[in-house]
């Protein structure tokens, strides 16, 4: 067995949940590192989206009978179903790094990769880390293989967002054999064609919800009609019904109460997978835009060439690429933790839940900030295309359609905001953490403070000085507004939400840095030109991001002298030299054009 020693001595660039902020790691993993058989892997996704999505998108939307269950049998078959799942139940048992590569290179399949990713994730997951041997045994290796559906049952039409407030009651039938289970749960996504549902309920009075397997046939379910949606129209999302439904005493799944406990840790996976999925989703919109930019002439030339199309075109590509670097710093991190856990003498699944909770703040981070850069990246992609982007008939209308469903999906961003503020809170108070001692360290010594980050000669030293400062901006503006609102913090949610945006920025933009500074050492300086424009624009419009939304937070809480000394600490930890911001997107938005596609 690894000694727990060797191991954190082998990886002095592990950083644990929410340590970002106080440590920087020396290297993080960059998606310009995959391995052959990861490569391998994701030329495979995007075959089969090539061969078997793509062609029959309308079919799809139009809920053609039987289509998108034929299509999980299809990618089943092909192994990709289980790229989670442990070999003993005829999964592939990848890393986690591998499973956030299967749901990037998916994600651009639109309704396909919704269904794709309720089966993999919430679907598959309660079963594989919370169920018994028996339980993995029967439903596991169906689902790796699609010979069975899933779908994951939470929501009802008083129970969104406050989850625990569910209504569907189980109670124990006279004979001890069975839980009689009640109610109804609604916007379920594979509900049409599922075979294995997770159902949340409460057993008899308790406070807490417990959660049951419970099979398609089972005696006491009804499915309700196919919802009409905004977009993801061709996957499937139905109510589901109750009535009696007689669920063996076997097939409670995990602890009686530990059903808000699986939810709320699978809510953890499905955001973090959520950040990895809109990557493949705006690598797809961006080359819908750039195909109709390069096809498109008005005034006599091609509108590619006009600098406000490049503008659009190269801040795409920005905002993907931030996302990009900071979704897989994070999934190595989460893969370390896994292995140090195991280290330790945890059980592989064991192991990989405390991961995923160590790293809610920066699961909430990577769903807000990817569903975000989403949705600016398919509205510029309707821009671009002018009145041809309203038509029905252009594909672009789907990207739009069906990325506005992000921001709600696995907790809204309003929700996921207030976590990230809350988590970071939690990292601080922990007895282990320095976070409010640095916080009082930098607040205590504003004045002796100086920009040095503007002064440096050294290009990456100057940008890593500067993610320091963003970092420094939030430490400060957190420790201040608790220390000022005290108990009122947590009802102070736009406060919160400021410091959640702050945090984003600055964790993005350390992603960019180190990732920009291997590529240079990989690729050499020339090869590596044009990722340091990507890295330029970000960091100059991170600093207007974290100053705007740290004085946001200022203006609602503090007064006076430490007013005035907040605001002056913010201008500087948030002062750069001059970037020339057009001219770098234009060099981002020149390649992109002379390649026709994304190619970063």
């Amino acid at each position: 067995m690894i000694n727990k020693l060797d191991f954190m001595m082998e990886n002095n660039n592990y950083l644990k949940g929410g340590e970002f902020l106080t440590k920087s790691s020396n290297d993080i993993f960059i998606p310009e590192e995959f391995n052959e058989e990861q490569k391998m892997i994701a030329e495979t996704c995007e075959d089969f989206l090539d061969k078997e999505v793509f062609p029959i998108l309308d079919r799809i939307d139009e809920k053609e009978p039987g289509l998108m269950r034929g299509l999980i049998s299809k990618i089943g078959e092909m192994g990709l179903l289980g790229v989670s799942v442990p070999e003993e139940y005829m999964g592939f048992g990848q890393s986690f790094t591998t499973s956030m590569l299967t749901s990037d290179r998916l994600g651009s399949g639109f309704a396909f990769s919704v269904a794709y990713s309720a089966h993999t994730g919430i679907g598959t997951l309660p079963i594989l880390y919370y169920g018994n041997n028996e339980q993995k045994q029967k439903y596991l290796p169906k689902l790796a293989t699609g010979e069975l559906a899933a779908a994951y049952c939470l929501t009802e039409p008083n129970a969104g967002s406050d989850a625990n407030s569910g209504k569907t009651k189980a109670v124990l039938s006279a004979d001890g054999k069975h839980y009689v289970l009640n109610g109804q749960k609604m916007w379920i996504t594979n509900g049409g064609f599922a075979d294995v549902l997770t159902v949340f309920a409460k057993i008899d009075d308790d406070k807490i919800l417990s959660a049951f397997i419970v099979e398609r046939d089972f005696p006491g379910v009804t499915f309700g009609a196919e919802e009409k949606k905004m977009g993801i129209k061709g996957s499937s999302t139905v109510q589901i019904f109750f009535n009696d439904c007689m669920v063996p005493v076997e097939n409670l799944l995990g602890k009686r109460g530990e059903g808000f406990r699986i939810a709320l840790n699978i809510l953890h996976i499905g955001r973090i997978k959520l950040g990895a999925n809109v990557i493949g989703a705006c690598k797809r919109a961006i080359m819908h835009g750039v195909n109709y930019a390069n096809e498109r002439k008005q005034f006599g030339s091609f509108i590619s060439s006009f600098g406000a199309i490049k503008y659009k075109l190269g801040e795409m590509v920005v905002k993907t690429w931030g996302i990009e670097s900071a979704v897989y710093r994070t999934a190595k991190y989460v893969d370390e933790t896994i292995d140090k856990h195991v280290a330790e003498g945890m059980e592989r699944p064991q192991a990989y839940l405390q991961a995923i909770g160590e790293y809610g703040m920066e699961a909430a981070i990577l769903k807000v900030l990817g569903s975000e850069s989403q949705d600016y990246i398919v509205d510029e992609a309707v821009q671009i295309h002018g009145g041809m982007g309203f038509s029905g008939e252009m594909p672009v209308d789907r990207c739009y359609r069906d990325s506005r469903i992000n921001r709600i999906f696995e907790g809204t961003n309003e929700i996921n905001r207030l976590v990230c503020a809350d988590m970071l809170l939690k990292h601080a108070k922990k007895a282990d953490s320095t976070i409010f001692a640095e916080a009082k360290s930098i607040y205590d010594n504003i004045e002796s403070f100086k920009n040095e980050a503007i002064t440096t000669g050294d290009y990456f030293d100057y940008y890593i000085k500067l993610s320091a400062y963003y970092k420094k901006a939030i430490l400060l503006v957190m420790s201040r507004a608790y220390e000022t609102l005290g108990k009122q913090y947590s009802t102070e949610q736009e406060v919160m939400m400021s410091i959640s945006d702050m945090a984003m920025q600055a964790y993005a933009a350390e992603s960019l840095t180190f990732r920009v500074k291997k590529i240079v050492t990989m690729l050499g300086e020339e090869k590596a030109a044009i990722y340091k424009k990507i890295l330029d624009v970000f960091m100059y419009e991170a600093a207007a991001r974290i100053s705007k939304a740290a004085n946001d937070a200022i203006n609602s809480f503090a007064e006076g002298d430490e007013f005035v000394k907040l605001k002056k600490a913010i201008t500087m930890f948030t002062t750069l030299k001059p970037v020339n911001v057009k001219e770098a997107r234009r060099a981002i938005a020149n390649k992109l054009i002379e390649d026709n596609k994304y190619n970063f």
